[in-house]
């Protein structure tokens, strides 16, 4: 990066961490944007990735270090033993991208189609590969069409098996999680009112709908429309921010741009 000028080095070093590609593909997305970050990640995320050879031996190899061994899948104790490989806590974030790659039907568990097939798609068949992805998956959850993609796959994939809805304490704990990548202002006090006026399961509509009303609804709610087609949970939301006094004055209504 010798020719670079300071400014450029440091615009490449950061697309650099936050995508984890090479020095390489930096410069030249950068250089392609004329030098604009946003436009480089935009041009960077709106590309499909190519998918690289992968070597079946070492997929199988890599499956049968984790796999449980009464069952053909990867349970509980595979997972902490992959996540302990990949230097990852299990509750990190970046597990449930993961899963979203391997397309995971249910929490805790891969089947080994799942398992095998994601690393395919990501192009990993070691363990060096896997955690030099992990960067890369990380940074997927600032593009905001795969943040949408990944919110609503987590509703499939925590919920418990044969239910049509989410429980409140395993929404609760989802919602903190993808919040926390997110930061809406509000959803402690959505979690708080949820535990205490609800206290019931969470529907798809709802969960789904969640996310379009933090991205498009001004914490101050100034812009909320009360005609609008929210599920009810939410109106009664709304109304219980309004009864206690819970306004987030002076934040940015802009939450869709906190990426």
């Amino acid at each position: 990066m010798h020719k670079l000028n300071r400014g450029n080095r440091e615009k490449v070093q950061q697309f650099m961490s936050i995508t984890g590609t090479s020095e390489k593909v930096a410069v030249q997305a950068l250089k392609a944007s004329d030098w604009h970050l946003e436009g480089a990640f935009d041009a960077f995320y709106s590309q499909p990735q190519s998918r690289t050879y992968t070597d079946s031996r070492h997929l199988e190899e890599l499956y049968n270090r984790y796999k449980d061994p009464y069952v053909d899948m990867v349970l509980v104790d595979g997972i902490t033993i992959l996540c302990n490989d990949l230097q990852v806590d299990p509750q990190d974030i970046v597990m449930l991208v993961v899963s979203w790659h391997m397309k995971a039907a249910t929490m805790c568990e891969f089947s080994k189609q799942e398992f095998i097939g994601g690393l395919q798609s990501l192009g990993v068949d070691s363990l060096d590969k896997f955690r030099e992805k992990i960067p890369y998956m990380r940074s997927e959850l600032m593009d905001e069409q795969k943040f949408r993609e990944i919110y609503n796959f987590a509703f499939g994939w925590a919920k418990e098996k044969g239910q049509k809805s989410l429980a409140l304490d395993t929404a609760i704990g989802m919602w903190q999680l993808l919040f926390a990548e997110k930061q809406w202002p509000l959803v402690d006090h959505w979690c708080q009112f949820l535990q205490a006026q609800h206290n019931k399961a969470i529907s798809r509509d709802t969960w789904s709908q969640l996310l379009e009303f933090a991205r498009t609804v001004d914490p101050t709610l100034s812009n909320y429309d009360a005609e609008g087609a929210w599920p009810y949970l939410i109106d009664e939301f709304v109304e219980y921010l309004n009864e206690n006094g819970i306004m987030q004055k002076g934040r940015s209504a802009d939450w869709s741009q906190k990426r």
